[in-house]
C-alpha cells in the first residue's frame, strides 16, 4: 500500500474512532432535581368492573400494563381509524380464539419521562383459564402511542376518540401572560397527525367531553375572566362548541365541571351546591330548537346531599345509570359507584372490592357493560412496579437532565455525587445512584444546603414548616462524614429560635444567609457558617414583609430570594436579587397579580435561576387528582437579567423546591435498592371537610356487606 493511501486510511479510521468515542461519552451539562408532592407513590393503573355482575376481586381486571402511571381512561367505540394504527393486524384475531372482541382503551400515561396518550386493544373475553391475573392479567394486547412527537413536551389529559379524531387537553402553547393556564383542547386526526386547536387563544379549557355523534365538545372553563388562584373545586362554567373547528362556542351552564354527554341534548356535570355545600352531580338539558344559552338550558340536581359525588361518567343513550366518584362522611376513601337514574339510588362497586383504596375518575364503555377507573395497582408478580429515588422527567433543554425525587428540599453535594433531602420528619443523605441512604436527623426539618468548602457539612432548618415568626425553628449544621453512623449529632447555629430557616452557604463556605422572624417580620440575615451567630451576624434586609427562600450565587455576587414585599401578607411572592452587602436590590421575576414565584436556586455557572411558580396557572380540575396543596406549581428557569424564561415541567401536580446540580445525570430512572412498590397518597384535604348532615341527607348504610381487608 502506498504511504499516502495508508495515511489517508489511518486518518479516516482515527476520525471514525473519535466520533464513535464522542458519541458514547456523556454530554456535558447539569441536572435539576425537584419534589412533587406524593407523585412517586401513585403507582396508578386502569382497572375495570362489569356493571351487570356483582363486583368481586375475581371480576375486577387490570387493563393497563404497569409501566409508570396510567390514568384518566376512555373506552372509545371501535373505528377504522383506530384499527389502522395497529401494525400487527393478526393480533386482532388471536390464533385459537373465536374472534373475541377487543376492549378499546385510550388513556394518559407518563412512561418515558413525559406525558402521552396510548391506545390499547385488550382482550377481556378470553376464557378465564387463559388469563393470569397475577401477571399482566391481559395475555393479548395491542398498544400504540398516539401523540409521539406532537405538541412537544407538554401535559396531555382527558382524551376522547371520536371518529377519526383524538380530542384532548395539552399545555404546549404559552399564552404569554403570567398566571394564565396553558391548558387548551386540541383535536388530532389519527391517520394524518394533523392537529387543530379548538380552544380560543387566551382562554383555558379543562376536562373535554365529546357528544356521542362527535358534533359537540363540552368543556369546563373560566372563559375570558381567567384563573383567580383557586386550588379546590373550581368555579368554572360549562361551554360547548363544534368539535370540527371550535366555533359556535357558547356558555350553557354557570358553575360546573367535568361534563359528560349521554345524548346530543343532555350532559351531566358536577358542582358544589349553594344550598347545602355538598358537591353533587347535575344534569343539563339543552333545547332541541332555538338558540342555546344559559337561559334556555334546564339544570336539575341528580345526586342527593349527604355525600360528595363528582366526576360523572355516562355512556351513549344510557338513561338508566351514570357512574360517579364519591366521598361519604364515614369513609376515608374515594370510591366509584353507579347511580340508578330510575330508582334514584346508589349501587356499590369498588367499595366491595377494595374498601381501603382510592378509586378515581370513572368512565363507561359504549355498550354500558363496563366501568373503568384508575387506582393503585399494588404488588404484582410481573415485577414492573418499582420504587424510584429519582424519576426521569423529559427535559425540554438538551443539556439539562431533569428528575423528580422521592423527598423534599433536595440539594446536591459540591461534587454532585450525593443528595441531601428531607422526608417530614427526618433528613437523609443518599448517593446519586440510590445507594448508601441513611438518616442523619430524625426531627422535623425542611430545606437543605451543603457547604462547598467543608466536605460533608449539611445545613437545614429544624422545626415546623409554614409557621409564624415566633415559632421555634433553628438553623443546624450536620457533618454527615465525621459522624458516620450517628443520628442527631448536629450543631445549633442560631440561638433565638424565632423561625430561622432556609440556609444557603457562600461559595467560600464562610457565611450562611438565612431568613429569620426575630424582628417580628421574616427578613434575611447572614451569619458565620461555622460558629453561627456567635461568630458574626448582620441583617441583610429589613421591612414589614417576608423575605425568604434564599440562595447564594456560585460567584458570591448575588443572593436570590422570594418576597411578598410589594404586597405584604398577601401570599403573593416575586423573586428578587441583592448583593451580600445589601446593595443592588432588584426584582427578577414578576409573577403576576397575586402570583407566586418561590424557591430560587442558582445554576452552577451562576447565569440562570431555577424556581417554582404558578406562572402557568392551573392545568386540570384539582378534584380529579390526589391532594396537592398548590396544584399549580411548575419548574421554570430564567436568566439573571430576567430574560429567557423557560417552563421545564408540565403536569397537574405540585412541583417545587428545585435544586441545580453541577453534573449531568443520565436521563434514566434511579431505583431504590431493596425498595419494593408502594402506593399511598392523600385525598384532597378539602373533600375531607363534610358539610353538616341535614334532615334529608343520606348517610352511608354500614349494614350492607363490605370487605374487611384492604386490597392491595
Amino acid at each position: 500500500m502506498k504511504p499516502l493511501k495508508f495515511l489517508n486510511l489511518l486518518l479516516h479510521f482515527s476520525l471514525a474512532l473519535f466520533h464513535a468515542t464522542v458519541a458514547h461519552e456523556p454530554p456535558s451539562g447539569t441536572s435539576i432535581i425537584f419534589a412533587t408532592l406524593g407523585r412517586l407513590d401513585y403507582d396508578f393503573d386502569i382497572f375495570t368492573l362489569p356493571t351487570g355482575d356483582p363486583p368481586t376481586k375475581t371480576n375486577e381486571l387490570r387493563i393497563t400494563d404497569g409501566e409508570s402511571v396510567n390514568f384518566n381512561g376512555h373506552f372509545p367505540s371501535p373505528s377504522s381509524s383506530l384499527l389502522s394504527l395497529l401494525t400487527n393486524k393478526t393480533l386482532i384475531n388471536p390464533p385459537g380464539q373465536q374472534n373475541p372482541s377487543p376492549l378499546n382503551l385510550i388513556y394518559v400515561t407518563e412512561r418515558g419521562g413525559s406525558s402521552n396518550i396510548f391506545y390499547d386493544a385488550v382482550y377481556v373475553d378470553i376464557p378465564r383459564s387463559a388469563r393470569s391475573r397475577s401477571a399482566l392479567e391481559i395475555p393479548k394486547r395491542v398498544q400504540v402511542p398516539l401523540l409521539d412527537g406532537k405538541g412537544g413536551i407538554s401535559m396531555k389529559d382527558k382524551p376522547t376518540v371520536s371518529g377519526d379524531y383524538l380530542v384532548y387537553v395539552s399545555t404546549h402553547e404559552n399564552p404569554g401572560e403570567p398566571r394564565t393556564s396553558w391548558a387548551a383542547v386540541y383535536a388530532t386526526e389519527l391517520t394524518t397527525g394533523l392537529t387543530r386547536r379548538l380552544t380560543p387563544h387566551g382562554i383555558a379549557d379543562f376536562s373535554p367531553a365529546v357528544s356521542p355523534s362527535g358534533v359537540y365538545t363540552a368543556v369546563a372553563s373560566y372563559g375570558e375572566r381567567g384563573w383567580s388562584g383557586e386550588v379546590e373545586e373550581l368555579s368554572t362554567d360549562i361551554y360547548i362548541f363544534l368539535t370540527r373547528d371550535g366555533t359556535n362556542r357558547v356558555k350553557v351552564v354557570e358553575h360546573g365541571g367535568w361534563p359528560s354527554w349521554v345524548d346530543e341534548s343532555t350532559l351531566y356535570f358536577h358542582r358544589r351546591s349553594v344550598e347545602d355545600n355538598w358537591i353533587s352531580v347535575y344534569k343539563a338539558t339543552l333545547p332541541n330548537h332555538g338558540p342555546i344559552s344559559i337561559e334556555s338550558v334546564i339544570v336539575e340536581r341528580v345526586t342527593p346531599p349527604g355525600l360528595h359525588a363528582f366526576t360523572p361518567a355516562t355512556s351513549p343513550g344510557n338513561k338508566k345509570f351514570i357512574a360517579v366518584a364519591t366521598r361519604r362522611p364515614n369513609s376515608d376513601y374515594r370510591h366509584v359507584e353507579l347511580f340508578d337514574l330510575v330508582k334514584n339510588e346508589f349501587i356499590q362497586l369498588t367499595r366491595l372490592v377494595s374498601p381501603q383504596t382510592h378509586h378515581l375518575n370513572p368512565f363507561i364503555s359504549p355498550d354500558s357493560a363496563r366501568v373503568g377507573y384508575h387506582r393503585c395497582r399494588g404488588a404484582t408478580s410481573d415485577k414492573k412496579s418499582t420504587h424510584l429515588l429519582l424519576e426521569n422527567v423529559k427535559s425540554p433543554v438538551h443539556d439539562i437532565s431533569l428528575f423528580r425525587i422521592d423527598g423534599s428540599f433536595p440539594s446536591f453535594s459540591p461534587g454532585g455525587d450525593r443528595i441531601a433531602y428531607v422526608d417530614f420528619p427526618g433528613l437523609y443523605v443518599v448517593d446519586r445512584d440510590g445507594s448508601n441512604r441513611r438518616q442523619v436527623f430524625t426531627g422535623m426539618a425542611f430545606s437543605t444546603a451543603w457547604n462547598p468548602a467543608r466536605k460533608g457539612v449539611v445545613y437545614t432548618s429544624a422545626g415546623p414548616t409554614f409557621a409564624s415568626e415566633s415559632t421555634e425553628v433553628d438553623i443546624i449544621s450536620i457533618n454527615v462524614d465525621d459522624d458516620l453512623g450517628q443520628i442527631n449529632s448536629f450543631k445549633k447555629l442560631t440561638s433565638n429560635g424565632e423561625n430561622n430557616a432556609f440556609p444557603a452557604v457562600s461559595p467560600d463556605g464562610k457565611w450562611v444567609v438565612f431568613r429569620s422572624g426575630r424582628s417580628g417580620h421574616k427578613n434575611l440575615y447572614i451569619m458565620d457558617a461555622s460558629e453561627g451567630e456567635n461568630g458574626g451576624l448582620y441583617r441583610l434586609t429589613e421591612g414589614p414583609w417576608s423575605d425568604t427562600m434564599c440562595n447564594w450565587s456560585p460567584d458570591g455576587e448575588w443572593i436570590a430570594f422570594a418576597s411578598d414585599r410589594e404586597n405584604p401578607g398577601s401570599g403573593s411572592f416575586e423573586l428578587f436579587l441583592i448583593h451580600p452587602n445589601g446593595t443592588g436590590l432588584r426584582k427578577l421575576v414578576q409573577s403576576g397579580s397575586a402570583g407566586r414565584a418561590n424557591h430560587p436556586y442558582f445554576s452552577p455557572d451562576g447565569n440562570s435561576i431555577v424556581f417554582t411558580s404558578d406562572y402557568g396557572g392551573i392545568s386540570a380540575e384539582p378534584i380529579s387528582n390526589p391532594h396537592h396543596y398548590q396544584p399549580y406549581g411548575e419548574i421554570f428557569t430564567v436568566k439573571l437579567d430576567g430574560s429567557d424564561l423557560k417552563r421545564l415541567t408540565h403536569n397537574s401536580y405540585e412541583d417545587g423546591t428545585p435544586a441545580w446540580g453541577p453534573t449531568y445525570i443520565k436521563p434514566e430512572d434511579v431505583e431504590w435498592p431493596g425498595h419494593g412498590p408502594q402506593c399511598s397518597f392523600e385525598e384532597c384535604h378539602w373533600l375531607n371537610k363534610m358539610p353538616v348532615l341535614g334532615d334529608w341527607a343520606a348517610p352511608w348504610d354500614s349494614t350492607k356487606p363490605q370487605c374487611s381487608s384492604a386490597s392491595p
